[in-house]
């Protein structure tokens, strides 16, 4: 009885998320056309071509969330674009969670990039290659973002953490709302080897795809949270507010970054030779 208890009490939490509409949640922001929404609000393209990129953004902004996206990235050869999703705020103090998605020549994986903001200072980059061709369908996206840690994972499968070191005197992004962004664009002075290979505008139009939009999340609106601060471990905020890896999913995530990152700043030395950033001693 206890177990069936607990089983619709997880599935009136699922109904709480939203799951998403491209024509409600998502205005397209820029491009002259070449950003998309189709299918009655279940599809959005990006396209790029040698004139523009596009982008979209959400219509609500968050503070705290566990957010899924579905993307399709640019096939063939997408050496030059970057195909960029992330969270932001506004300001010179901004915080962002970036998952950004290197294009490569045809045969060549992608790199998928990932970096953290707070308070307007980055410089946390890790970087991995995919288990799979990212080109071929869809995969789902994560960001897990809650008072105790942003985690990033790829169809479930976490790929990065990064913790809350505020005791250690690190910033978190904990204060400042921000919204969901992507934008296709050309970035091809540094995106492929450095910025060695250029865009090959014979391809064009470039095109990544979104479906599955789905945010559980605490909605920012008029300076207020729409999830109860005065008891924020409460179900109507979602187990997710507390969430943190259980045994599995560390063990997925070691998998993961021994076998698919190929770079960390905290483990680049030679770029940090006054001592590694002080978060690097907690975070994976």
């Amino acid at each position: 009885m206890a177990s069936m208890l607990h089983l619709f009490l997880l599935l009136g939490s699922l109904m709480v998320a939203s799951a998403g509409n491209f024509n409600q949640d998502f205005d397209i922001t820029w491009g002259d056309g070449r950003a998309k929404i189709l299918n009655n609000g279940e599809l959005l393209t990006l396209n790029l071509d040698k004139a523009s990129g596009s982008g979209f953004q959400s219509r609500n902004e968050y503070l705290f969330g566990n957010i899924d996206m579905q993307l399709k990235l640019v096939p063939g050869n997408s050496a030059g674009t970057v195909t960029a999703y992330y969270l932001s705020s506004k300001g010179s103090t901004w915080d962002e969670i970036d998952f950004e998605f290197l294009g490569n020549l045809s045969g060549d994986p992608y790199i998928l990039h990932t970096n953290v903001f707070s308070q307007g200072k980055g410089n946390r980059e890790q970087q991995f290659y995919l288990w799979f061709d990212p080109t071929a369908d869809f995969h789902t996206y994560s960001i897990l973002w809650n008072p105790q840690r942003i985690v990033f994972s790829v169809d479930g499968t976490p790929i990065r953490e990064f913790k809350n070191s505020e005791s250690s005197g690190v910033p978190f992004p904990k204060n400042q709302p921000m919204r969901i962004y992507s934008s296709l664009w050309n970035a091809d002075d540094w995106a492929t080897r450095g910025g060695l290979v250029k865009t090959d505008w014979t391809q064009a139009p470039f095109t990544a795809s979104y479906r599955n939009f789905k945010a559980d999340a605490c909605v920012w609106s008029n300076g207020a949270s729409s999830c109860s601060s005065n008891s924020p471990s409460t179900s109507s905020n979602g187990a997710w507010f507390n969430q943190e890896l259980d045994t599995t999913s560390q063990e997925r995530l070691k998998w993961v970054q021994k076998n698919y990152m190929i770079y960390n700043y905290c483990s680049d030395t030679k770029r940090f030779p006054q001592g590694l950033p002080t978060e690097c001693s907690s975070t994976s």
